[in-house]
């Protein structure tokens, strides 16, 4: 699949690439990071490969991510304009001021403006909530959001990091009152990470909200670069956000990456890849690059196409442990639909289902 065989986003008309270019990474004012001017080089490829989509948030190395993408742009509105640029706000931008940071209209609006002002536009394509505010009634945020949204700030709006129940709440409140209604959830979601099935893929399924994955490659730890040969021996750009996701499993999911890798003619962090971006409900995976030759092996994902038994030992050997009711539900097809098929799924037969009319009362 090339990386300008869009899709649309959720249940909207916005098109996307499979493959979103994240730019956490961009500005080395956290320690790591690409310099402004490799992040142009790494802009650049992406586009001229045919992507369109690119994700940054305020708080990324603390601005400079919005600012290098504003000054990318600012000398080419055609670009601009053919670009899906995403930032997000939530984050605080100044410690020790309660309102410099939240979901509240003091705080969201501000964040907006100051976002407009580093990416030297006069609108957000989509504009995520980075996390759930537990201070901020809901209402609050979406009134200001469609406020924005009205006011020709912000075209589409998303959550990010938020329950399932609170993104329910959410989009029915817009629906009932007519306000604009989210089109995306970005989540965290690698073969480290599956949690989100139980709750939130089925929820974006049901109601048309397109997955955007952070993290596919669980902040490198996937990429191929650790395994159980070098543990402790190579150091981590990212430091604990890297090796506190290394231990006995992670290298077990290493070793099947890499054996898969092999039989494919492919990279670990490829497989890794193309295993999150073919799961259902996932339309954009974000992926990050400090260098475009990491760029150009990741864009490598989408041509990768995993065989029924390499996915099935990657289901396997990742498979989450799920809050209840997920396992109680699953399991309940002899419980409702005894010795029957519906919809292709086998229901066992009950032992203590009544066999026949005349064994009930």
């Amino acid at each position: 699949m090339p990386l300008n065989h869009y899709v649309t986003l959720g249940r909207s008309g916005l098109r996307v690439s499979p493959f979103c270019l994240g730019a956490m990474t961009f500005g080395s004012d956290w320690g790591w990071g690409s310099s402004p001017e490799d992040s142009a080089r790494i802009i650049d490829r992406y586009l001229d490969l045919g992507g369109n989509f690119i994700d940054t948030a305020n708080v990324y190395t603390k601005g400079h991510s919005e600012k290098i993408i504003g000054d990318h742009f600012k000398d080419s509105p055609a670009k601009r304009n053919r670009t899906v640029i995403a930032t997000k706000f939530f984050g605080t931008m100044l410690d020790g001021d309660p309102n410099s940071g939240g979901a509240g209209r003091k705080a969201l609006i501000a964040a907006c403006e100051q976002s407009l002002r580093r990416l030297h536009s006069d609108y957000i394509d989509l504009y995520w909530m980075h996390c759930w505010d537990v201070h901020t009634p809901i209402e609050e945020t979406l009134r200001a959001l469609d406020d924005l949204v009205a006011a020709g700030k912000v075209r589409y709006i998303g959550f990010s990091d938020t329950p399932a129940w609170k993104v329910m709440q959410a989009q029915m409140t817009a629906m009932f009152r007519g306000w604009t209604t989210l089109i995306a959830l970005q989540l965290e979601y690698s073969l480290l990470q599956r949690t989100i099935e139980g709750e939130l893929i089925p929820l974006a399924l049901e109601h048309g909200l397109g997955v955007t994955p952070w993290s596919p490659l669980k902040a490198g730890a996937l990429s191929g670069k650790y395994t159980r040969a070098n543990a402790g021996h190579v150091q981590a750009g990212r430091g604990a956000w890297t090796t506190s996701a290394l231990n006995d499993r992670a290298y077990d999911v290493i070793d099947a990456l890499a054996k898969i890798a092999r039989e494919a003619g492919s990279t670990p962090a490829r497989v890794a890849l193309s295993w999150v971006q073919n799961r259902p409900g996932v339309a954009s995976t974000i992926i990050g690059a400090r260098t475009l030759e990491q760029l150009e092996d990741n864009l490598a994902a989408l041509d990768l196409r995993l065989q029924p038994q390499q996915t099935a030992k990657l289901d396997e050997l990742t498979a989450p442990q799920l809050n209840f009711p997920f396992d109680f539900v699953k399991g309940a097809a002899g419980f409702s639909s005894s010795g029957t098929v519906i919809n292709g799924v086998s229901a066992p037969a009950n032992p203590l289902a009544p066999k026949s009319e005349k064994d009930r009362f």
